[in-house]
Order: structure tokens, then C-alpha cells, then sequence
């Protein structure tokens, strides 16, 4: 019995047998036709764990005739990369030096600028991967020299075949006839969650846990799972937004899933905090009530704790998506912002100010209506308009109150 992960053992050693990808592996797939046109630039891979992108990276540098060098950013240092280097002037870099550098967003800035020189001599060629935005955590240099490739996560219906693969290689080295119900291959793809790794490590387990692979003994051992949900990473980020676009786009189906991806995968306070900032900057003054109701869901759901919190927060979230819409308000605060940052409006006007005893300062309580025109912006914002009524029934209402009003017809 080999002590090597299943994933590694049936590792695939040619494109045609990688699942998933299509887009980038199969016939007509981008980096399919980059390898078979003989020319191999620098690239990025970016996407969640399991989907292929160290096979992807054996596959080429066997096609490509060059030698590979694994490293990774969580553990590789500069010397280790020097090392590299070094071998280029080698009989092992007779060939070209294909560097796999996993994890890349490990590498700080002064790391990743140490790339750059080989990959400008063409010493090296860089394959780095990443389960973070590239974007957000590579240096741009690298970016501009690399051709990006993102990685999906793979389908239930393309990881069932690598599965079929996987318990044949596991009966030839176990000298057995074990087979597997087709629900049961069907519940490990879906447990995977898209991370073809995962599957086929749940696969290994119930082979030799289970007398009879099916649904119900794999549920004995197999956890939930929700998915590449990461709190620390930029799925989480991703996932918030979901919600807050989803709601925003007034689509409560959409909602209620990124809601519950969101506290499935135990982000609770991320999840509490975003409807808050939703309800106000969204809903605004549209309904201003949400926002009221929202801190009332989210201090019931802190009270009550998962699970009993999702219940509030699906109610809260539902009554965001399906309000009326106004973002009013967050857009006047950004355009006085705007001023502000321009240096206006530094003295307030002098009958508003304490030090001047408040002299000519109208006290709109004692005029009709509570309302006297005076000027309250500073004077060189005077006239400034940063506030739009939006066009919903409780801001128009609001908007023909105060035209009335201003205009001396109440």
C-alpha cells in the first residue's frame, strides 16, 4: 500500500486526461494551444486547491522537454530560488528551467522582485500559482511579464470520471473487486466541492473504511463541506459581495445563497456587518427603517448564535433585497467628501459659531413651519447641492413636503 496521496498516484500525464478546465486544456484551450505552438511564456495560475494547476504545470514541462523545479512559497526562501538559478548553467539546464513557484502570495514584494532578473534573461521560466486574487497579492512586475490563466472549480459531472479512475488504480494495488454505487461517486463529487484533491481523499477513505461504498457510509466520516469559503482569503471577500450585489440587484434568490455560503462557512460576523452597511447604503432613505430592523436581526442573531442566528439574519437579508432602493445618502456624504478633500469649506459661516455667540443666527423653532432660509454652508460652498432626492415614495414625499414648505405654500 503506497503512503502517497490518491491524488498524486493517479496524477495525469497528459491534457486529455485532466478533468475539468476545458477552457484552458481542451482542444481549442488556451494554454493547450500555447504549449503546442512551442512557444511557452511566464504564467500565472490562479483558482482554488484541486484544480489542476501543479498537473498542469507536470504536463508542460514533460511536453516541453524542460526540467522542472518545485517550490513553495510557504516554505522557499531567496537561496532556495538561487539554487534554481544555479542549475541553469548546469547539464540540468541544458533544456530551460521551468520553476513552479505554488503559493506565490507568500513571497513578499522584495521575493518576488528577485524573479524578475531571470525572467528577463529568460533563465528561468515562471509558472507561479495562487488560491488568491493575483491582482490583490502578486507584484505587478510579474503580472506584467506573465500571461494570467484562472482555474474553475471543477464540475460534479467532470470529476465522477477521475473517480471511476481512482477505484480502479485503488483494486490493482489492493488486489481486490471493490466497487462503488453511482450515488455514492456522485455524493463524492458533491462533497468535494469542486476540489477534484478533496474527492478523490474522501474516495481513498471510504475505500478502505467501508465494506460497501455507498451514500450512507461515506455520511459516517465525511464532513460538510461548503466549499473554498476562506475567511482569510479573497473567496470571503468574493462571497460578501455576492450578497451585497445580489441585494442591491433586488434578487432575493441570489441573497439567501450567498447568505448562507457565507454563515455555512462560519463567517458570521462578516455576514452581520455587511447587511448593516447594506441597509444604509443601499436602501437608504428609501426605507429608512431597514436599517433599524437590520441592527435589531443582527443583535438577535449574536444573542441567539449559530445555527438559530441564520433565522433573523434570512429575514433581514430578504427584507434588504426585496426593499425599495436609494443610495442617497452615501452619495452626498462622497460628494461633500470630494469637497473636503479639495480644501473647501474650512470656516463655518460666523452666526453659527459658539465663539460669536451665535449673533444673526435664526432659531428655525420659533418661524412657521420650523423652517427660515439662512445660509449654513461656509461661503465658498454657498449654493453647493450635494443631496438628490431619489425617486422612491418616501424621499419624494419628503422632496414635495419641503418644496411646499420652502415655497411658502403651507
Amino acid at each position: 500500500m503506497s503512503n502517497r496521496p490518491l491524488a498524486d498516484r493517479i496524477r495525469p500525464q497528459n491534457f486529455d486526461d485532466m478533468v475539468g478546465q476545458q477552457h484552458l486544456f481542451g482542444e481549442r484551450g488556451a494554454i493547450r494551444r500555447i504549449v503546442d505552438s512551442g512557444y511557452l511564456p511566464n504564467m500565472i495560475f490562479w483558482g482554488p486547491p484541486g484544480t489542476g494547476k501543479t498537473t498542469a504545470a507536470n504536463i508542460i514541462a514533460a511536453q516541453s522537454g524542460m526540467t522542472l523545479r518545485c517550490l513553495n512559497a510557504t516554505s522557499a526562501s531567496l537561496s532556495d530560488v538561487r539554487e534554481v538559478i544555479a542549475e541553469t548553467d548546469s547539464v540540468f539546464g541544458a533544456g530551460g528551467i521551468l520553476l513552479y513557484l505554488d503559493e506565490i502570495q507568500y513571497f513578499n514584494k522584495k521575493q518576488q522582485q528577485s524573479l524578475l532578473e531571470y525572467m528577463e534573461n529568460g533563465k528561468i521560466t515562471l509558472i507561479a500559482s495562487t488560491t488568491e486574487n493575483p491582482y490583490l497579492y502578486v507584484y505587478n512586475a510579474i503580472i506584467s511579464r506573465s500571461a494570467t490563466f484562472e482555474f474553475r472549480s471543477v464540475t460534479t459531472t467532470d470529476i465522477i470520471p477521475a473517480l471511476h479512475r481512482a477505484i480502479g488504480i485503488l483494486n490493482s494495488e489492493n488486489d481486490n473487486k471493490k466497487e462503488a454505487s453511482d450515488d455514492a461517486l456522485e455524493y463524492i463529487a458533491e462533497i468535494g466541492a469542486g476540489d477534484v484533491r478533496r474527492s478523490l481523499n474522501y474516495l481513498e477513505n471510504a475505500y478502505h473504511i467501508c465494506d460497501e461504498i455507498t451514500v450512507d457510509s461515506i455520511k459516517t466520516f465525511a464532513p460538510k463541506v461548503v466549499g473554498n469559503f476562506d475567511k482569510s482569503g479573497t473567496v470571503h471577500f468574493d462571497v460578501l459581495s455576492g450578497i451585497q450585489k445580489s441585494i442591491r440587484g433586488s434578487d432575493p434568490d441570489a441573497t439567501i445563497f450567498y447568505v448562507a455560503k457565507a454563515l455555512e462557512g462560519g463567517d458570521l460576523i462578516g455576514v452581520c456587518r455587511r447587511l448593516q452597511v447594506i441597509a444604509s447604503e443601499d436602501i437608504g432613505l428609501a426605507y429608512p427603517q431597514a436599517a433599524a430592523i437590520v441592527r435589531a436581526c443582527v443583535q438577535s442573531a449574536f444573542d441567539l448564535g449559530m445555527p438559530e442566528a441564520r433565522i433573523p439574519l434570512a429575514n433581514a437579508a430578504l427584507l434588504l433585497a426585496t426593499a425599495p432602493k436609494s443610495n442617497s445618502a452615501y452619495s452626498a456624504y462622497a460628494a461633500a467628501a470630494a469637497d473636503i478633500e479639495k480644501g473647501k469649506g474650512q470656516n463655518v459661516p460666523p452666526h453659527m459659531r459658539p465663539s460669536n455667540r451665535y449673533d444673526n443666527y435664526k432659531y428655525p423653532h420659533d418661524y412657521p413651519g420650523h423652517y427660515v432660509k439662512q445660509q449654513y454652508l461656509p461661503d465658498d460652498l454657498k449654493g453647493a447641492k450635494y443631496y438628490d432626492y431619489g425617486d422612491n415614495k418616501t424621499e419624494q414625499a419628503a422632496k414635495k413636503y419641503w418644496e411646499l414648505l420652502k415655497g411658502g405654500s403651507l
